[in-house]
């Protein structure tokens, strides 16, 4: 017998959808890019860091940085790669 059980809002979920959904939940981290910070600036009260996400550096501010850890792609940002140091 498959039991269902009430959840806040009264919507129902059985265990199996909760279980699928953990592991939607798993695979979008695990499919979200990581974001290496390589090198930090703070020059005339502004923030900069080298970033490298998936092989590429970008030198990016706080705001970029932040949208990129969060899982927003370099090309969704419009970056434009560092050049060599």
């Amino acid at each position: 017998m498959l039991r269902v059980r009430a959840t806040e809002g009264s919507v129902m979920f059985s265990p199996v959808t909760g279980q699928n959904a953990k592991r939607a939940a798993v695979r979008k981290a695990l499919d979200r890019h990581k974001v290496y910070i390589t090198a930090q600036s703070f020059s005339d009260g502004a923030y900069r860091a080298r970033v490298l996400v998936d092989g590429e550096a970008y030198w990016v501010d706080e705001f970029r940085l932040a949208q990129l850890q969060q899982g927003l792609t370099p090309a969704e940002l419009e970056l434009t790669p560092a050049a060599d140091d």
